[in-house]
C-alpha cells in the first residue's frame, strides 16, 4: 500500500491528497506532527532528510519528497484524469499558476517560517500576521488578475476541470482563510475555489477529514 506521510494542515501534504484522490488512488496515511516536531526525529528523516512533509512511499518502497515532484509522479503513471493539458503552452500555464502558490506564496508562510519569525526574531503575534496577510495579498493579487484576464480560465483555474494549480490553489486559500486574510477583492479565486470544494476528492483531502485533524 502506497503510504503518505504528512500532516493535516500542511498546504504540501494537502496537495498530495488532493492529486491521489483526483486520481482514485488508495493509499494510507501516516501522521507527523508538524507542531510536536516529529519531522525531525531519526525516523521521519530516515524517509526525508529535510525533515518536512509529505513524503510518498510507493508500493515498490521508493520515496518521493516535495509536493509538486510527486504530483508530477502520479500524473506520469496515471495520465487520466490529467492534471496538466496535452498542448505544451497549456501545461506551462498550469504550471506556471501552480508554481506562484508554491513557490512564492507558499515558502514564504510555511509553519517553519512562522516559527523562525516567532522565536528567533522575537516578532510579537500582530506582526507575524502582517507577515502573513503582505505574501498572501503580494501572491494573490496578480495570481486573481491572471485567472480572470486570461482566456484559459474557465470554472477552475485552466479549463473546466481541476489541474495542478486548482491542486496547489485550495490548500492556499484555506490558509488564508485560517489566518483571516481578507479575500473579498478576490472573487475569481474564490468562485474557482468553491467550485474544488464542490468535489468529492476536495471535500476528502481537507484537513479537518484526516485521521490526525486536531
Amino acid at each position: 500500500m502506497t503510504m503518505l506521510y504528512g500532516y493535516f494542515r500542511s498546504s504540501a501534504a494537502y496537495r498530495v491528497r488532493i492529486a491521489l484522490n483526483l486520481k482514485d488512488l488508495a493509499y494510507d496515511q501516516v501522521p507527523v506532527n508538524l507542531v510536536k516536531g516529529e519531522q525531525r526525529s531519526e525516523t521521519f528523516r530516515a524517509h526525508n532528510p529535510q525533515g518536512l512533509v509529505p513524503a510518498l512511499v510507493t508500493d515498490d518502497g521508493t520515496t518521493l519528497t516535495q509536493s509538486l515532484a510527486i504530483c508530477e509522479y502520479l500524473e506520469e503513471l496515471h495520465p487520466s484524469p490529467a492534471l496538466l493539458p496535452l498542448e505544451p503552452a497549456e501545461r506551462a500555464r498550469v504550471r506556471a499558476l501552480a508554481q506562484l502558490v508554491a513557490c512564492e506564496i507558499h515558502p514564504l508562510n510555511n509553519l517553519r517560517i512562522l516559527k523562525y519569525l516567532v522565536h528567533e526574531l522575537k516578532v510579537d503575534d500582530e506582526a507575524k500576521q502582517a507577515w502573513y496577510r503582505h505574501w498572501v495579498t503580494t501572491g494573490f493579487d496578480p495570481l486573481e488578475a491572471m485567472l480572470s484576464r486570461e482566456a484559459g480560465s474557465g470554472d477552475f483555474c485552466h479549463g473546466d476541470a481541476p489541474t495542478l494549480a486548482d491542486v496547489c490553489l485550495v490548500p492556499q486559500v484555506f490558509n488564508a482563510e485560517r489566518f483571516e486574510c481578507d479575500l473579498s477583492t478576490y472573487p475569481r479565486i474564490r468562485r474557482i475555489a468553491a467550485n474544488c470544494r464542490a468535489l468529492p476528492a476536495f471535500q476528502q483531502a481537507a484537513p479537518n477529514e484526516q485521521p490526525d485533524a486536531s
